[in-house]
């Protein structure tokens, strides 16, 4: 099978917290050739089974995962064996779904940040250093 028929075939589901940049992140897995489609984030674990993603990215959101009424996601997600990347709310949620804790520190981050890349297949191509908006109040305290 060829590298585009490869990527054809593959399915990245998108979570939806409410991230301004949840279609922004579809649009850069279709990018790269990769079928993508944007779910509600309380899909079930089942709902996900049936729809045989390749991968799944939880975006972003304004909630804070500490708060009574904040979205949260299937746990039995976790237990498909798809591969899962979190960005901001996304890894927040995975955390503390998983038994890690997230806190509320002092001072947020909100602004340019400067990503420094250090090694991985996830950012193959991309330069070292980067610069990135920040826009947390919340942090991940405890690593699952």
């Amino acid at each position: 099978m060829s590298a585009s028929s490869q990527a054809s075939a593959q399915k990245v589901l998108v979570f939806d917290f409410g991230a301004q940049y949840g279609q922004l992140i579809a649009r850069r897995v279709r990018d790269l050739h990769v079928y993508s489609e944007i779910v509600p984030c309380d899909i079930t674990a089942e709902e996900v089974r049936e729809m045989s993603p390749s991968a799944i990215i939880l975006s972003g959101g304004p909630a804070s995962v500490n708060a009574e009424d904040a979205p949260r996601v299937d746990p039995a997600i976790y237990e498909l064996g798809v591969p899962v990347l979190g960005f901001c709310y996304g890894h927040q949620i995975t955390a503390v779904t998983l038994g890690g804790t997230v806190f509320h520190p002092e001072v947020g981050e909100y602004g340019p940040a400067t990503l420094h890349v250090e090694g991985g297949a996830l950012f193959e191509g991309t330069p070292a250093e980067q610069t990135v908006w920040m826009s947390h109040f919340d942090a991940v305290r405890d690593v699952p």
